[in-house]
């Protein structure tokens, strides 16, 4: 694997480290067939982004779900805040979720609620009090701009505005850590742009952790060189041959881990498969 650190800052003392949010050790799960994962490992530690690439079909959005805890893995283990769900109950899992805020490909929202009740469904689950509820969707859609579609339904929204609506769902409870997966699949660049630089001012206003799954390597660029000036409100370039230090990339190739390491090892990496994605 091409996991030199040329670029990156000296790493902390081990001694002295937090431990990962999350941790997968020699992880494989396969459905009847050939490994859709195999042998995979790596750590997201505390402010720490992670951004997965690689073609479609080479288990990116299953590792998500099993970070989630919403598949276990044939072999393996996995650590989530410290603690291995591998072969932990359901009922032991569920207050780790709700740790976790997850954006699902093309947002998964739900049609017949109001974005109010979608990004507050959660809270409303849990039988929290409409007050309390209507104080926190409102601080969440502040956060991505949209305070004035709570009342509305997803229908009545653009596909970026319903891709923000879902953001706002993972946002709303301030998770520990954020979990994308394809945030911007299937929107105009413009709209892509949009939704990166909400990334970005969670990565640098509140330095949630989190691990991000694209196949789009501009957004993935644009993460590594921009950071959120909270002055202007809104994402700027970082000087010219800086890059986000608390950012670094991920690849897989056909359920392999390939790559594990920064923006500028990624792009001298020697490795056939990362070079020919990155053409």
């Amino acid at each position: 694997m091409d996991n030199s650190t040329a670029s990156t800052p000296e790493p902390p003392d081990p001694e002295s480290a937090a431990p990962p949010v999350v941790d997968l050790r020699h992880v494989s799960i396969a459905f009847d067939g050939p490994p859709v994962l195999d042998d995979v490992s790596f750590s997201v530690a505390p402010a720490e982004t992670r951004i997965l690439l690689g073609p479609a079909g080479v288990g990116k959005s299953v590792l998500l779900k099993l970070i989630n805890g919403l598949l276990r893995p044939d072999h393996g283990a996995i650590h989530l805040f410290g603690q291995e769900i591998s072969c932990m109950p359901e009922e032991k899992l569920f207050p780790l979720r709700t740790r976790t805020g997850m954006v699902f490909q093309e947002g998964a929202l739900f049609d017949s609620l109001t974005v109010r009740d979608n990004v507050a469904y959660q809270l409303i689950q849990e039988r929290v009090p409409d007050e309390e509820i209507d104080s926190r969707v409102h601080e969440a859609l502040s956060f991505v701009g949209l305070e004035e579609t709570v009342s509305l339904f997803p229908s009545s929204l653009s596909g970026g505005m319903r891709r923000r609506v879902a953001i706002a769902r993972a946002f709303i409870r301030h998770p520990e850590l954020l979990l994308y997966d394809s945030p911007t699949g299937g929107l105009d660049p413009v709209t892509c742009t949009t939704i990166i630089e909400l990334i970005v001012k969670e990565r640098d206003v509140h330095q949630t952790p989190s691990l991000l799954v694209t196949h789009r390597l501009q957004d993935a660029f644009t993460l590594c060189t921009h950071r959120f000036d909270t002055d202007q409100g809104c994402m700027v370039p970082l000087p010219k041959g800086q890059t986000n230090p608390n950012t670094s990339f991920l690849m897989l190739e056909e359920g392999r881990l390939i790559f594990d390491g920064s923006l500028h090892d990624l792009l001298h990496s020697e490795n056939p498969f990362v070079r020919e994605f990155l053409e």
